[in-house]
């Protein structure tokens, strides 16, 4: 059986490959490399088969992947980017967005039926089976499409549809494959009515996985404590729930397997099929079915059998974070719970009473929790740039008290549709447990060092080297201690590099990549300001500002300046003071859309100021005259020993020309293009008087504005500007 082990590693890594790569030499050369790393992996008897099985998983994989990309997806290339009138079949409800609504559905295109996500101009009242018509400009979700994305893929989503004109509604009769996206409508309804109205959010997203209405502080406290993935339906929850039936049929192999499975089915189609989900109850399903035939079940022959049938289903599931991170997380366990449960319980095996029950149990659930992280660190600080050190005792306070949490919530869905009075009571003891998870999250995660944050280069280094100690560990299964200290000093190592590397540079100056938005740092000699927060997302943009910042052990500002209040400018201000305080905060003008932080001194710049600290004088320039926002936005001078730098905001020729005769800009080192590069900004006047040496634009890719302009592009080279771009170039960090 556990050659199919091999088949699905083959498999999944040639899936990888052909996502990654259209390029045949490159599928080739992976799969020789795959099967060199399976020859010197194996050296038991039988290892010569084994690898014969997992080249023909790569063979197999690089064949199907092919086949499903020209059958399923090529016949919808050629509608990337088009604007068509169609008629989309809703699958669920309408739901709000920052920028209107959106809509899962349904499309029949090139004689084929997708899968579709819709995004409306404003929030309506769409529900399963409702008819959505009209004009929809459409955009393809894989590689070589306009917007590339693994959520979508990973759902099954291939296009995305964006409304133009205007918009139709009729109504069909419902069907059967409408029962889950109700069931989950009306469940929410339920934990609305029932659950305390602070503990409602995590009470969706630990039983439906719907985050969308996490308070941002909440969803940072448990990505940082390690107990993120409590709501992200997936695995965990499966196997309460299936604990749940075991229960509630007496543990009787038949009456578990007949009841068992449709619920189970019925759970995971309400959770939306997410890979995680899917992937768990396959594994519940074969191990009901070994249960059953009174066959061995085996862990990781399920597991393998999961992954093919997903991949078979969706071969672009496999770049999915959620499919890498739950299969990760699962086959950690199977790898290495077992031997730290050894290592763990070795003194214990000849003794008896409560208490060394207790530790074994302890040992249990730490082995679980290290052997499934060991798989999911580097996984996490690749897609979220996080690594959460205090995630194993996080997860030993908090497990049971999910599990308890979960069955509470459940019964709560149960007993509204007989009494509510008794699911409120049981959804008020699920609320003191919900805030129980809050606290320690949000106690664990204030910890010093709860997290390390892989946008320091220094903590991938460490990153890697901790994972070189753990497979040669793993090779000598000798002198773990000595392994542990070389890995704690190496990451003592790592962060005094990445606190004394700022102090290296008297000026630091930073433009974040935050797509199309502006985020920038100003750092000297120990005196920290950002100026502006915003971009493609709130809560993305302030987490690579703060956790810039906290990487270099900086947990405090001395100011956040806001050129003007657009979102793409300060849409992640307030969960950035959340994370970050600052001694003041500057605005243009007053805002009442903005929690901003009691000890934050809010200044309104109704005329210009200065700062000056200690070499550093900082400027920040009134707008003259009243207009338009982009005209009202503030403009900063960075003025320096070592170097000077000029932000405009998004003022365009004529706030700049103002600008000029309002004030006498010297000379400049560095300058912040106006509007992301608009044509209408960085006017020849503002550059003949500042004569930058460097120009950074900070913008996002494939951005409708046409942003940066060419117009803008051919002046700054006529000034011999050296240009950087966040769209090309990423962060860009300036050093004087």
């Amino acid at each position: 059986m556990r050659r199919i082990v091999y088949l699905a590693l083959g498999f999944a890594a040639a899936c990888g490959l052909s996502l990654y790569s259209d390029r045949w030499e490159i599928r080739l050369i992976g799969t020789g490399l795959i099967l060199l790393l399976g020859i010197l992996a194996e050296r038991k008897p039988g290892a010569i088969h084994r690898c014969l099985v997992l080249l023909f998983g790569c063979v197999l994989g690089i064949v199907w992947f092919g086949m499903y990309t020209a059958h399923h997806l090529r016949p919808i290339s050629d509608f990337d980017g088009e604007t068509i009138e169609c008629s989309i079949r809703a699958l669920d409800y309408c739901r709000e967005t920052d920028y209107g609504g959106a809509v899962d559905g349904s499309i029949h295109l090139a004689g084929n039926k997708y899968r579709v996500t819709v995004y409306l101009k404003q929030a309506q009242e769409v529900k399963p089976g409702d008819i959505m018509t009209g004009q929809f400009r459409l955009r393809v979700t894989t590689q070589t499409g306009e917007d590339p994305s693994s959520y979508y893929q990973g759902k099954g989503v291939f296009l995305l549809a964006y409304q133009t004109g205007e918009l139709r509604l009729s109504s069909e009769a419902r069907s059967l494959r409408d029962v889950p996206a109700i069931m989950r409508y009306h469940i929410q309804e339920i934990l609305d009515t029932c659950i305390p109205s602070d503990c409602v959010a995590f009470a969706k997203a630990l039983l439906l996985g719907n985050t969308s209405q996490l308070a941002y502080s909440v969803d940072t406290a448990l990505k940082v404590s390690g107990i993120r993935h409590v709501v992200a339906v997936s695995g965990l929850h499966i196997s309460i729930f299936f604990a749940i039936i075991n229960t509630i049929t007496f543990r009787k192999r038949f009456l578990t397997a007949l009841v068992g499975t449709p619920l189970l089915v019925l759970f995971a189609a309400v959770a939306g099929f997410t890979p995680s989900v899917t992937r768990a109850c396959i594994m519940c399903g074969l191990m009901l079915g070994a249960q059953l035939l009174n066959k061995e079940y085996d862990g990781p022959s399920a597991l393998s059998f999961a992954v093919l049938v997903m991949l078979a289903v969706n071969p672009y599931c496999v770049g999915s974070v959620s499919f890498q991170l739950s299969v990760a997380s699962v086959a950690g366990i199977f790898l290495f719970a077992p031997g730290i449960r050894e290592k763990l319980t070795a003194r214990l095996k000849d003794k008896k009473g409560k208490k060394y029950r207790l530790l074994r149990k302890l040992a249990a659930g730490v082995s679980v929790t290290i052997g499934a992280q060991i798989l999911t660190i580097p996984l996490c600080a690749y897609y979220f740039g996080v690594v959460s050190l205090v995630g194993v005792l996080t997860n030993l306070l908090v497990l049971w008290t999910v599990s308890l949490t979960f069955c509470l919530l459940v019964a709560v869905c149960v007993l509204a549709l007989i009494c509510i009075p008794l699911a409120v009571a049981a959804g008020t003891i699920a609320g003191v447990l919900i805030r129980y998870v809050l606290m320690v999250a949000k106690i664990m995660a204030a910890f010093p060092l709860a997290a390390v944050y892989t946008i320091s280069p220094y903590i991938t280094i460490w990153l890697f080297f901790a994972y070189l100690l753990l497979l040669i560990y793993l090779e000598c299964r000798k002198m773990a201690v000595t392994f542990t200290c070389c890995a704690i000093l190496s990451l003592c190592l790592a962060l005094m590099a990445s606190w004394l590397e700022p102090c290296s540079s008297d000026v630091r100056f930073t433009v974040l990549d935050v797509g199309q938005g502006q985020c920038l740092i100003m750092q000297s000699r120990g005196r920290v300001y950002v100026v502006d927060c915003g971009g493609d997302s709130d809560s993305r943009t302030a987490d690579l500002a703060a956790e810039a910042l906290l990487s270099q052990g900086y947990s405090h500002i001395d100011g956040l300046i806001l050129t003007h209040t657009d979102r793409d400018h300060a849409g992640g201000a307030e969960n950035f003071l959340s994370r970050i305080p600052a001694d003041f905060l500057i605005l243009p003008r007053q805002t009442e859309n903005m929690t901003i932080p009691k000890q934050t001194q809010v200044v309104i710049a109704q005329q210009d100021l200065e700062i000056t600290d200690s070499n550093t004088i900082i400027s920040i320039f009134a707008p003259v005259f009243h207009g338009e926002d982009n005209e009202m936005s503030l403009c900063v001078l960075f003025d320096t020993e070592k170097c000077d730098i000029l932000v405009t905001g998004d003022r365009n020729a004529f706030g700049e020309r103002s600008l000029l005769r309002h004030v006498d800009i010297p000379n400049v080192d560095v300058l912040i293009a106006g509007h992301h590069g608009s044509k209408y900004s960085s006017c020849r006047e503002l550059l003949e008087a500042t004569r930058p040496q460097i120009v950074c634009i900070s913008v996002g890719a494939d951005n409708p504005y046409g942003h940066p302009a060419q117009e803008v592009l051919d002046r700054f080279s006529g000034f011999g500007c050296t240009v950087y771009r966040t769209d090309q170039q990423g962060t860009i960090t300036i050093r004087r």
